[in-house]
C-alpha cells in the first residue's frame, strides 16, 4: 500500500542551495528512506553508511546517483532529480538539507536525522564556503540574484571563523550576513525533529556517536531499518564506514565535488572531528551558543546536541522512533 499522508509541509523554505518546492512533486514508495540534517552534520557520512545497508556491500557508489538530492537548487533541476528516483529500482534513500516542518510527512517512509553541535556544524561550514571554485559561486550567485527572496550574491567567505559564527549565531538578515546559513535556525531546525522522536519511523542520530562507536550505530541504523545484515559481512561494513575511509573513497563517492571544491572531496570531507570549535570561539561566543540553546531548547535537547545519545544520558528509545512521548 501507499505511505498515508500524515501532514503536509508547514511551511516553505528557500535558501541559495534548498528549495523545499521541489517535495511537492515527490511521489512516495512505501520503502521509501530519507536523510535530512542541518549542512555540515554527517549528511554524506549517513548517506554513504545507508548506501552499503541497501546494498549490503562495502563497494563505493556515487551518492549523487543513488541518493539524489531533491530540494537541490543548483545542478540539475527538480525535474532531472524526480526523474531520476523514478527509475531507481533499489530502495529508496533520499537526501534533504530541510527542518521536518518543511518536509511532507509520511506513514512508513522512514526519516533518519543526523545532528552534530551547532558550533562544529558552523566551523565546517566556513571551510566548505572557503573553499567554493569560481563556478560554484557563479552558480550561487545566478540563483540568490535571481531569486527575490534572497536578491543579493552568496556571500563571500575569507576563512575568518568568528564574524561568520556571530552572523550564524545572531541570525543577521538576508544582504547583510557574511554566513549564508544565519537565515536557517540551527535550533529551531533541531527542535523539529526532536519534537518527533517519539514516532516509530523518525530515528535520531548524532555525529558524536558515530564517531565513537561507529559500529554500534550502524546496526542501531540497520534495525531501524529493517534491513538483515549477515553477520560475517559486518567487518567489512563497518571498516569501510569509517570517516577516514569515506575520505580514502572521495573521489568514487563523489565524483562531481573537483567542480565545486578547490581540492574536490578530499575539501568536503574535509576532518570529522568533534568540539573542534573549542579552540575556535571566545569564552563569550560560547555563552551566546549555550544562552540561545536554553532559549529555544528543552533541555534534553540541547544536552543531546552537544553530547550525543551515548554521552549524554539520555535513554536510547527517546532518539530510536518507539513512541515514547
Amino acid at each position: 500500500m501507499p505511505p498515508t499522508l500524515i501532514r503536509p509541509p508547514l511551511r516553505d523554505y528557500r535558501a541559495f542551495a534548498y528549495d523545499s518546492r521541489h517535495w511537492e512533486h515527490y511521489r512516495p514508495r512505501a520503502d521509501d528512506i530519507v536523510i535530512a540534517t542541518y549542512p555540515k552534520c554527517g549528511t554524506t557520512w549517513t548517506q554513504r553508511l545507508v548506501s552499503m545497508l541497501v546494498f549490503q556491500s562495502a563497494a563505493p557508489r556515487p551518492l549523487s546517483e543513488v541518493s539524489p538530492w531533491l530540494d537541490r537548487r543548483f545542478g540539475p533541476g527538480a525535474e532531472q532529480v524526480l526523474a531520476q528516483l523514478e527509475t531507481q529500482t533499489h530502495r529508496r534513500f533520499i537526501k534533504s538539507h530541510l527542518p521536518l516542518d518543511a518536509l511532507p510527512l509520511y506513514d512508513g517512509i522512514k526519516y533518519v536525522h543526523v545532528a552534530r553541535d551547532g558550533r562544529d556544524a558552523c566551523l565546517s561550514f566556513l571551510n566548505h564556503s572557503a573553499k567554493f571554485t569560481p563556478a560554484a559561486l557563479e552558480d550561487m550567485d545566478r540563483i540568490g540574484l535571481g531569486d527575490p527572496m534572497i536578491g543579493f550574491a552568496y556571500p563571500r567567505v575569507d576563512g575568518n571563523f568568528r564574524p561568520f559564527y556571530l552572523d550564524w549565531i545572531n541570525e543577521a538578515p538576508w544582504g547583510k550576513t557574511r554566513c549564508p546559513l544565519s537565515p536557517l535556525n540551527f535550533f529551531r531546525f533541531e527542535k523539529s525533529f526532536w519534537d518527533e522522536r517519539g514516532r516509530d519511523n523518525v530515528l535520531l542520530v548524532h555525529y558524536a556517536d558515530l564517531k565513537a562507536d561507529l559500529a554500534g550505530e550502524m546496526r542501531r541504523l540497520a534495525a531501524f531499518l529493517e534491513i538483515s545484515i549477515p553477520e560475517a559481512l559486518w567487518p567489512e561494513l563497518i571498516a569501510a564506514g569509517s570517516f577516514g575511509a569515506m575520505q580514502r573513497d572521495g573521489d568514487s563517492l563523489m565524483p562531481e565535488a573537483a567542480r565545486a571544491w578547490e581540492g574536490g572531496a578530499r575539501t568536503f570531507l574535509h576532518k570529522g572531528e568533534v568540539g573542534r570549535w573549542r579552540g575556535a570561539l571566545r569564552d563569550d561566543d560560547v555563552r551566546l551558543y549555550e544562552d540561545k540553546a536554553r532559549r529555544e531548547l528543552p533541555e534534553a535537547c540541547a544536552r543531546w546536541l552537544e553530547r550525543g545519545r551515548l554521552n549524554a544520558g539520555i535513554e536510547q528509545e527517546n532518539t530510536q522512533g518507539t513512541h515514547t512521548k
